[in-house]
């Protein structure tokens, strides 16, 4: 089941695209945007986090860590932050733990692949709170940018 808002988030500890570690609990003090995204290199994938880069400015200006969490290795998100320019972390989720924890995992995908990271969006305040959360099972959607930064903004 999808956490929902109102829940203490899981902390995690995964690597980023440049193998450093990366746990939720070093964000406490600042909200977090926690994104989970099927697949690195996808239509829909890119252009969400595509997205997120080009509108990485709100996020600051809301005091806002952005995460992006998929079950992707840390080498092809590396290689997939390096190609588009990303300006934020991308977190390799192999293992498929955070996805489970956060309610954002398929059972079953395209093509016969089975355990994706459903694509997913979380606001986590300062003190470690989901106040906001989505999931959705229709990976062709995207998250509601507006309504994540109409939360972060009743934070600040």
């Amino acid at each position: 089941m999808a956490l929902q808002a109102g829940q203490q988030a899981p902390d995690f500890n995964l690597r980023d695209s440049d193998k450093q570690e990366v746990k939720l609990s070093d964000f406490k003090g600042k909200n977090v945007v926690i994104l989970f995204f099927p697949l690195a290199f996808t239509g829909v994938c890119t252009a969400e986090l595509c997205s997120l880069r080009d509108n990485m400015t709100a996020y600051n200006n809301l005091n806002a860590q952005v995460l992006a969490i998929s079950v992707d290795s840390l080498f092809t998100l590396d290689k997939f932050k390096k190609e588009q320019g990303y300006n934020f972390p991308l977190l390799s989720d192999f293992n498929k733990d955070v996805s489970a924890a956060y309610g954002s995992l398929y059972d079953d995908f395209v093509l016969g692949m089975k355990g994706v990271s459903k694509r997913s969006a979380f606001v986590i305040d300062k003190e470690g709170v989901v106040q906001y959360a989505e999931v959705l099972e229709d990976a062709g959607k995207l998250p509601d940018f507006d309504a994540v930064q109409r939360t972060l903004s009743q934070l600040n």
